[in-house]
């Protein structure tokens, strides 16, 4: 079966890391969001995976290609003209086939193969306390009767998060092609919610299935969330001489860390450097150096240095900086 993952996006709520690296690259509990996601995806049976690749697209084609050998198609989105448009390029590689859609910067929680077994439409969706913010769907018991995207006025607290399995995907691929023909736009945009809403009115049914662990990566708030919760799922971290681990902590590969206290929910890049520093709720980069450090809530990016106290700190990729008290 084939998954198709939307990964075009710019990712500017997340800068300034996603200047030098895609959003789906970043890395969250010991490896990259798109890592989570894939790796989720294959262990649920899907054995083709097409990515709608736009900004950066060679660094994710690049990873992928080197981490995995599963059969995939890369398809180039020119124009970010909103998901539904993504969906219907990915589409476009598609037969009269079950397909399922999992967007490139939201971590699911849950196993598939029940859906797919279910052999019904079927959409995930999570209770928020905002739903303006998210498409939203109004139910009879679990199928769908109607959604807007981003609504004023929501008819529920159901947002639609994460996967859509269609059992045909040439009837998604028809509504989606209806949307864009009659310029049917939700603030600007082709959404795929605006097609779904009319396979509904057309007679298709659509279920919802609700997820308890939906996880958003897509600001720096939601990206430490993420990350703090994934940590919950990974093996103590052993011992090192002279440092203090407080659990969960993930360490990468080659990280050296000396007479500092680690955690709770911190995870270090492979071949970074922490020393004499205090790191709570934070994620470490690959190759970065933190030193005489206090740091809450904080993300350093790839090779990034700093030194000297600090409360919190967004740094990007390939940057330094620090903060000494003067003598």
């Amino acid at each position: 079966m084939k998954a198709i993952i939307p990964v075009a996006g710019t990712g500017t709520r997340l800068r300034p890391f996603t200047a030098t690296v895609p959003k789906p690259l970043l890395p969250v509990a010991g490896k990259p969001i798109l890592a989570h996601i894939v790796d989720n995806l294959l262990s649920n049976g899907i054995d083709e995976l097409i990515f709608i690749v736009g900004y950066k697209g060679d660094k994710i084609r690049e990873y992928v290609e080197k981490k995995y050998s599963v059969k995939t198609i890369f398809v180039e989105q020119e124009k970010l003209l909103g998901l539904g448009y993504a969906v219907k390029l990915g589409l476009e590689k598609c037969s009269n086939e079950p397909v399922i859609i999992a967007l490139g910067d939201t971590i699911i929680e849950m196993g598939l193969k029940g859906v797919i077994a279910g052999g019904r439409n079927t959409i995930g969706v999570h209770r928020v306390e905002n739903p303006r913010r998210f498409g939203v769907v109004e139910l009879d018991n679990d199928r769908i009767i109607d959604m807007q995207e981003k609504p004023e006025h929501p008819a529920s607290n159901l947002a639609i998060t994460s996967p859509y399995f269609f059992t045909d995907s040439s009837v998604l691929y028809e509504a989606l092609n209806k949307v864009i023909a009659k310029g049917i736009r939700t603030r600007g945009e082709y959404q795929l919610t605006d097609a779904m809403r009319i396979m509904v009115e057309n007679g298709e049914e659509i279920y919802a299935t609700e997820i308890t662990g939906w996880f958003d990566c897509g600001t720096v708030e939601t990206l430490i969330e993420t990350n703090r919760h994934l940590l919950e799922h990974v093996p103590p971290t052993k011992h090192q001489k002279n440092t203090v681990f407080i659990p969960p902590v993930y360490v990468g590969e080659g990280a050296t860390i000396e007479r500092s206290v680690i955690g709770p929910n911190v995870s270090i890049g492979d071949n970074s450097v922490v020393r004499d520093s205090i790191i709570v709720d934070s994620i470490i980069g690959n190759g970065a150096v933190t030193e005489h450090c206090i740091l809450k809530s904080s993300i350093l990016g790839n090779e990034s240095s700093y030194r000297g106290q600090c409360r919190r700190l967004i740094l990007g990729d390939h940057s330094e900086g620090g903060f000494y008290d003067s003598e």
